[in-house]
């Protein structure tokens, strides 16, 4: 068995040297912005110095490497010490920390992947753990690569929850390339941890989540080198390193004290504390450097992928959108083995089990956790190595909303669908009816919104979200519906589809999902009183396809009628009237959920809240009356 040999003096003393020269940057770049944490960068000043300059392997001038070792700080607000890190590796030029915070820098408050060393944006606190996995999993099990996963967690966010569905995501998974640092500086923001320095109930906690776990003073380099060291060698358990140390270390009068939180060093004390901390630095010879990282991942395709066959359904065929989600999905899993697949413990319902049976080696059980869900599949999509599909019952990724807005943040590749949908989802009641996951979605930068309506155009949406940039929501329906399409129709993001029209129309309706279906009824009713209505589907609620809308709308002599499975609010007659808005003479009618729903059959309940083809009717002979 290969025994563990301690670094040589100079190994030591030069990271105990890179230590103060990074709390010496940050407390520099801080002043510099007048804003900033330096005191959670102090704590974690030795933890860095020995990752970036002793443990991991990365390529210092290509920081996203497919290779390299990855590194999540959790602890956004602590972006400067990372940003020193990489100020010491060479990829930073050390003036550009001084503009640090600067509308014209992409040093921010917290760290982007503006910058090629970040992956995952962090800040809000607890998400950067569920995203390491992500990548952790995607290395043992996607890639089958050596690179490693590190993780810098604070100790004020381990009262988050998603913190502890991580921890057991990667127990449950025997994820071994992953080590999760927790910096245990004592104080939060506003008063102590709660835990403050109690090291054994951390270490308590992380063992009874299956981690492997030790307790090191943060401040003792060769402790941290021998640690590290021991958990690249541990195998079936990811390790957590429990570390003890100071807020503001190293800073005299500041160092494990009440309110320096998010406060620069004041001016008249800079030049002493860095005094202080400059005679700490000896000088060494040869500068120390990461060790380069085995050349063993793969490089990724970045073609498209197509569905290998167009759909397959017929025009007398009914199928729920969901079912055939799943379809589409098994099928870009055909294509591709970058198409990889999440599920909450709803595969069976949201049909992405069609998927496991046909490619079971990419497809990941989260079970009920959605928060962590989303974060591992952020995690999954870093540097294009994987497109991920995640799916849950629409209403829960509401509990994930957080992880959703950091990932567009993240400028994240991730594709999410939703199931179960609105009132027509029956019997199950309000709690799993999703009625707020379009006005959810909508609101989020670069998010595009699918609404498929048919077999066909769900096969198609599956298709372009995989190909389509920043994030995908794809809203999918309980009830089986009639197919609408021809196999070889063409679609687009963005570009609704006419789906009735005559010379006459009277109204434009505007429907999707199952909705787009009760206005079809009601347009064939309609008909027979001679009177013709206009029927669109949006396709894309998000952009929608405002051009279509409005010439619609004007053939109509303005009259408009939207109808929908979900709220009023922020959902499809919303994105209408904001498409129409600046167009004289249109109205727009809008039928939507409008109160909390409750159990009953599919149809009573469309027609209770007025969003069947019946309400349809009544709504288009009263706006042509009118």
């Amino acid at each position: 068995m290969e025994s563990y040999h301690k670094p040589d003096e100079k190994t030591l003393q030069g990271l105990k040297s890179i230590a103060n020269k990074l709390r010496i940057h940050s407390i520099n770049a801080t002043c510099a912005s007048n804003s900033g944490h330096p005191t959670s960068c102090c704590s974690a000043a030795e933890i860095m110095s020995v990752l970036f300059f002793h443990t991991m392997r990365y390529k210092a001038d290509d920081p996203r490497n497919a290779c390299n070792d990855r590194f999540v700080l959790s602890k956004g607000h602590a972006a400067p010490i990372l940003y020193a890190a990489w100020v010491e590796a060479g990829y930073v030029k050390e003036a550009e920390l001084l503009n640090l915070r600067k509308i014209d820098c992409d040093l921010e408050g917290h760290p982007t992947p503006k910058l090629a060393f970040v992956d995952v944006a962090t800040g809000s606190l607890g998400q950067g753990l569920g995203a390491a996995c992500g990548m952790a999993y995607t290395a043992k099990y996607f890639d089958k690569s050596s690179y490693r996963v590190y993780c810098l967690l604070g100790d004020g966010e381990c009262s988050e929850g998603a913190v502890w569905e991580a921890m057991a995501f990667a127990s449950h998974y025997g994820l071994d390339n992953l080590v999760a640092i927790l910096d245990v500086n004592r104080l939060g923001q506003s008063e102590a941890a709660p835990l403050k320095h109690d090291m054994t109930a951390y270490q308590e906690r992380c063992k009874a989540f299956g981690w492997n776990t030790c307790v090191v003073d943060g401040h003792d380099v060769e402790e941290l080198c021998k640690e590290f060291w021991h958990a690249e060698r541990f195998k079936g358990k990811p390790t957590a390193i429990v570390a003890k140390t100071f807020k503001g270390k190293g800073l005299k009068g500041i160092e494990d004290l009440d309110n320096w939180h998010g406060k620069p060093i004041p001016k008249d004390r800079v030049d002493e504390l860095i005094a202080h901390l400059e005679n700490q630095i000896q000088a060494s010879g040869k500068p120390l450097q990461a060790a380069l990282p085995n050349e063993d991942a793969a490089p990724v395709d970045p073609r498209p992928i197509y569905l290998l066959s167009s759909p397959e359904y017929k025009s007398f065929d009914k199928i729920s959108t969901r079912k055939a989600y799943g379809n589409a999905l098994k099928k870009m899993g055909d294509a591709s083995q970058r198409i990889v697949a999440l599920d909450g413990d709803t595969k069976n319902s949201t049909f992405s089990e069609t998927f496991k049976k046909a490619h079971p080696d990419r497809y990941i059980e989260c079970f009920i956790a959605e928060q962590n869900m989303t974060s591992v599949a952020i995690g999954c999509a870093t540097r294009d190595r994987t497109v991920p599909f995640a799916s849950t019952f629409a209403a829960f990724f509401s509990r994930a909303y957080d992880q959703i807005r950091m990932a567009a943040i993240s400028q994240s590749n991730v594709n999410l669908v939703g199931s179960h949908c609105g009132v027509s989802i029956g019997e199950d009641g309000p709690s799993q009816m999703a009625l707020e996951d379009l006005a959810m979605f909508r609101v989020i930068p670069t998010c595009t919104v699918f609404y498929p309506s048919d077999g066909v155009s769900t096969e198609k949406a599956v298709e372009l979200a995989a190909n389509t940039k920043g994030i995908c929501f794809i809203r999918t329906s309980r009830p089986d519906t009639a197919i609408i399409y021809e196999p070889d129709e063409k679609f687009e993001v963005g570009k609704a589809k006419v789906v009735r029209q005559s010379n006459s129309d009277q109204v434009t309706v505007i429907g999707a999902g199952v909705t787009l279906h009760e206005a079809l009824a009601a347009h064939d009713i309609l008909a027979k009183e001679g009177v013709n209505i206009r029927v669109i589907d949006p396709f894309t609620v998000k952009p929608l396809d405002a051009a279509t809308i409005v010439a619609s709308a004007r053939a109509t002599r303005g009259k408009v009628i939207t109808v929908e499975d979900h709220y009023k609010e922020g959902g499809l007659g919303e994105a209408v009237l904001a498409a129409v808005g600046e167009e004289p003479g249109v109205v727009v009618h809008r039928l939507a959920v409008s109160r909390v729903p409750q159990s009953g059959k599919a149809q009573e309940l469309l027609d209770m809240f007025g969003i069947s083809a019946k309400s349809i009717v009544a709504a288009v002979r009263s706006t042509f009356a009118n």
